[in-house]
C-alpha cells in the first residue's frame, strides 16, 4: 500500500508540475497590465507606420497602409484588447521624431546605436541590404570603390544606412535626400556619384528609370525591429516575446510573401545565428 500510495502520490506531482507548465506556456505571451499602459498612453496604440521603407508598408489600390509592419501592429493592438491608431510617416527620421515627441507608442524601426538613446528595442524581425546604385557608365565596380574624396553619395536623411554611413564614411561626402524614396531622382537631378539605399527600393528605382545598375554585394545588413519610447521596458519585454513567436511561427514570413516582398529575409530567432 505504501508503495501504491508512493506512487500515486508521484504521478500525480508529475501531473500537476506538467499542467503548470501548460499554463505557465499558455499565459507566458499575455501582456502584463505594465506593458498595457505603457503601449497606450492615449488609451489606444498609436503606431508609426513608415513608408519611407517600401518592404516595411506601402498604400494599396485605395490608399490604405498594408505591409508587414501593418500586419504586425494590427496583431499587437489585437492581443492587447487596445484600439490601433496608423499614424502615417515619410521617413525613418521622422518616425524617431515622433518617438522623441511621444505622437507613438510603437515604432518600426531599424536598429542604430545613435536611435538606441531615444528608444527601447527588441530583437530584430527582418533583415534587408544596404546597397550603392551608379549611372552605367560610372567608373565605381565595388562598393570599396565609393569611399574616395570627391565622390557624393545621396542617402535619406535619418534612415539606418544614412546614420551607418555618417560613423563609417571616411572620405566621400554624404549628400542627404528628404526621404529614401527620393534619393535617386536627386541623385540624377543634381548630378551625384553614387545612391545609397535599401536594396528593394533601388531596384525599383533602376526598373523605373533606366541607365543604372547596383553595385554588387552590400555595404550593410539593416536589422528592423519594434521599438518604443525609451523607460518603458514593460512594452520592451511583451513586444520582444511577441516578435519572437511572430518569427517562430511563420506570421512574419507569411506578410513578406503576401506582400510580394522581395530582397528581405526573416531574422533568425533571438540568440540565433
Amino acid at each position: 500500500m505504501n508503495s501504491v500510495d508512493s506512487s500515486r502520490r508521484a504521478l500525480c506531482a508529475a501531473g500537476a508540475l506538467l499542467l503548470g507548465g501548460c499554463a505557465a506556456t499558455a499565459t507566458s505571451s499575455r501582456p502584463s497590465p505594465a506593458a498595457v499602459a505603457e503601449l497606450s498612453s492615449t488609451g489606444k496604440l498609436r503606431a508609426a507606420i513608415n513608408f519611407g521603407n517600401p518592404i516595411l508598408a506601402s498604400r494599396n489600390a485605395a490608399g490604405e497602409p498594408q505591409g508587414v509592419s501593418v500586419d504586425l501592429a494590427r496583431e499587437a493592438a489585437r492581443r492587447l484588447g487596445l484600439p490601433i491608431e496608423l499614424v502615417l510617416f515619410t521617413s525613418a527620421g521622422n518616425v524617431v521624431e515622433g518617438i522623441k515627441a511621444g505622437k507613438v507608442d510603437l515604432a518600426f524601426v531599424a536598429i542604430d546605436p545613435v536611435r538606441a538613446a531615444d528608444m527601447e528595442y527588441t530583437a530584430p524581425y527582418v533583415v534587408i541590404e544596404g546597397v550603392y546604385l551608379v549611372r552605367n557608365d560610372s567608373p565605381l565596380r565595388r562598393n570599396e570603390d565609393v569611399d574616395r574624396a570627391g565622390t557624393k553619395v545621396v542617402v535619406g536623411k535619418g534612415s539606418a544606412y544614412d546614420l551607418f554611413l555618417t560613423r563609417e564614411i571616411k572620405a566621400a561626402t554624404l549628400v542627404r535626400a528628404p526621404t529614401s524614396p527620393a534619393v535617386t531622382d536627386m541623385f540624377l537631378a543634381e548630378k551625384h556619384d553614387v545612391a545609397a539605399g535599401v536594396k528593394q527600393q533601388l531596384e525599383m528605382d533602376a526598373q523605373r528609370v533606366g541607365g543604372v545598375r547596383l553595385l554588387p554585394g552590400r555595404f550593410m545588413v539593416i536589422e528592423q525591429s519594434m521599438g518604443v519610447p525609451k523607460g518603458r521596458t514593460a512594452a520592451q519585454a511583451w513586444l520582444s516575446g511577441y516578435i519572437e513567436e511572430m518569427k517562430a511561427s511563420g506570421f512574419v514570413a507569411a506578410a513578406l510573401k503576401r506582400h510580394g516582398i522581395q530582397g528581405a529575409a526573416v531574422a533568425p530567432a533571438r540568440g540565433g545565428s
